[in-house]
């Protein structure tokens, strides 16, 4: 119905802009010209239909997640480092809890879509299902190309997009492999059935804001620090750029084949015209530099700065999100640790074409967020409160990484009761998520979803 009436608004807007022009008559007769002019025209506005994410507060209204699956089944205590573990989630409990979350944002309003489900939608086309199968396991790190012969006849025999979907992010077992096809007699195949995997798990998938991340109507598709973690981007690169619902309607900011790391939990939209990054263990400086002149050389953004935070390079505050979210209109959640290192460098654009100005803020921190809030002032509500001990233990254990979902509205971890206290008395309605099998991941709320759409504020 929106579709509709937004294609009957064009409809008037063009034909009274061409009346005025005295331009009635020539139309008529060039009707083809008239329809094109219009299919541009209402592509604009389905862009701002499809995405629209202007802020960190503004009421949620569609958010992308992953629901946690077999990929948790194949970790092992051996491959916890390298997969970025630190330790082995009970996967039963975890989909309950992640369950359990989705529901709190169904009942706040929320519309929970699944990047399982989306991908699946893509590879109903079978030309598209054949290209994603073989840049998959192009990146799959394999040792030999008879094992990228025998992993692409596996996939291919699972006929149901969804299952397929599902089974290249739970990984495949050498085990499976050789039951799948007969039995494999090189030595190479014998050596590599020590590893267990031909190809690797993806857990950390559920952690679905690092992959890409929605700014204003676009996104970006990120390059992810560790090589484990970069195939999980290949599913963003899918949905936004073939699946119907979003394939030439979206700006893509950043493409995951662009030499700098950058993820998502660094990224932070703090109003229409400012975007706060992260330069953090898993985003560099070069990243931000290259994403800041796509932004502003779009003509469709209206962002007009770009606020960079330099964070301490340490697993604790992987990504600026643990450490720094905004639960209000003039509130946000910070480690007390944080404001002692913290330096913060604006970027607007230069003088010239794919030119930009960058200056270092040599302010407090509540000043530049009230600053670029146009604010008077801000509250910043230390994680753990006062107290140093618990602020490190609850910031490790994500009480900085809070979903918003309306102004003054907030998803968290139960297990944070400190800092969820200190939310209450600072008047934000808490919501409290059971998070023990979640949490082992590290990762809290914000990093286990990706909204799509917002309400602006």
């Amino acid at each position: 119905m929106i579709y509709a009436i937004v294609y009957f608004l064009l409809f008037l807007k063009l034909l009274i802009m061409l009346l005025f022009s005295g331009s009635y008559f020539k139309i008529c007769n060039n009707i083809f010209i008239f329809s094109i002019i219009l299919f541009f025209e209402f592509g604009k506005v389905l862009s701002f239909l499809v995405i629209n994410v202007k802020s960190e507060i503004g009421p949620l209204k569609k958010v992308l997640l992953h629901r946690p699956g077999g990929e948790l089944l194949n970790l092992t205590p051996d491959t916890l480092e390298e997969l970025l573990f630190d330790d082995i989630p009970y996967l039963t409990v975890a989909m309950r809890e992640h369950d359990n979350f989705a529901d709190i944002l169904r009942q706040s309003g929320t519309e929970v879509i699944y990047l399982e489900d989306l991908v699946a939608e893509t590879l109903t086309n079978p030309e598209i299902r054949n290209q994603f199968l073989i840049q998959f396991i192009r990146e799959a790190e394999l040792t030999s190309e008879k094992d990228h012969w025998l992993l692409l006849d596996f996939f291919s025999q699972i006929r149901d997009p969804k299952e397929l979907v599902l089974k290249t992010m739970q990984g495949v077992k050498r085990d499976e492999l050789t039951r799948s096809v007969g039995k494999i007699h090189s030595l190479s195949d014998y050596m590599s059935r020590r590893s267990g995997f031909i190809c690797n798990p993806m857990p950390n998938l559920y952690f679905t804001r690092d992959a890409f991340a929605c700014i204003g109507n676009g996104v970006t598709l990120n390059r992810m620090r560790y090589l484990t973690r970069r195939r999980e981007t290949i599913y963003g690169e899918y949905i936004f750029r073939f699946n119907p619902r979003f394939a030439g309607l979206v700006d893509i900011y950043y493409s995951r084949y662009d030499p700098f790391c950058i993820e998502g939990g660094d990224i932070l939209n703090l109003n229409a015209q400012t975007l706060a990054i992260g330069v953090s263990q898993r985003t560099s400086p070069e990243a931000i530099e290259a994403l800041a002149k796509n932004i502003f050389s779009c003509e469709n953004t209206s962002i007009t700065q770009i606020l960079a935070f330099d964070i301490p390079n340490n697993r604790a505050m992987m990504h600026l999100d643990t450490v720094f979210t905004q639960v209000d209109y003039d509130k946000f959640t910070v480690y007390n640790g944080l404001s002692k290192v913290l330096r913060v460098y604006k970027i607007t654009p230069g003088a010239g074409s794919g030119e930009l100005k960058i200056s270092e803020v040599n302010q407090t921190l509540e000043h530049i967020l009230a600053s670029a809030l146009n604010r008077d002032s801000v509250t910043l509500i230390p994680c753990g409160g006062n107290d140093r001990i618990v602020g490190e233990r609850e910031q490790w254990n994500d009480g900085s990484n809070t979903l918003c979902v309306r102004p003054g509205t907030v998803i968290v971890y139960q297990r944070n009761e400190v800092t969820n206290d200190i939310l209450r008395e600072h008047g934000l309605n808490v919501l409290e998520l059971s998070g023990s099998e979640l949490s082992r991941g590290r990762g809290g709320p914000r990093c286990m979803s990706m909204p799509i759409y917002r309400d602006d504020i």
